[in-house]
């Protein structure tokens, strides 16, 4: 079995963010379908959430609370997304904001795994609610990448 070759980000020999291909388009870009999918995947699940949480037979001081962290959770992803970016492409990252990323995040589902928990909410209610918040945060870090990607790709190709 043969090594896997590994290769410098720098060196425009062996990795480069220029058009290569025949067709004439950047293989490193997002397509357009992988765009069109994670942002349905958020709107899926950000919408099922709210929905789900307009539905809901709970207190609003509940919905608050369950609203706020579906906010506070994209919001961390998106924070860690953007600072894991950062440190990999050279760029300066203060070690406590990317400290306060990861916090953030892990707090966003910690919070709402105790709600949930706690909640008298049918076994079904908190199912939905932790999937679609899942669907969510997971979409937003891939719209964020998508994003980044092809402002990069276009910046370059200028």
């Amino acid at each position: 079995m043969e090594p896997l070759k590994t290769f410098d980000v720098n060196e425009t020999s062996t990795f480069s963010t220029k058009k290569e291909n025949t067709n004439g388009r950047n293989p490193m870009k997002p397509t357009g379908a992988f765009i069109g999918a994670s942002w349905a995947a958020l709107l899926a699940g950000t919408v099922g959430y709210c929905v789900g949480l307009w539905n809901a037979t709970i207190q609003l001081n509940e919905k608050g609370y369950y609203f706020t962290i579906l906010l506070f959770g994209l919001f961390a992803v998106i924070s860690v997304q953007k600072s894991v970016r950062d440190k990999a492409e050279g760029l300066p990252v203060t070690d406590l904001y990317y400290g306060l990323s990861w916090f953030a995040t892990v707090a966003s589902i910690t919070l709402l795994v105790i709600g949930l928990w706690n909640a008298d909410l049918l076994l079904s209610e908190k199912g939905f609610y932790g999937m679609s918040f899942t669907l969510s945060v997971f979409s937003a870090i891939a719209v964020q990448k998508n994003t980044r990607d092809a402002q990069l790709i276009d910046a370059q190709n200028i």
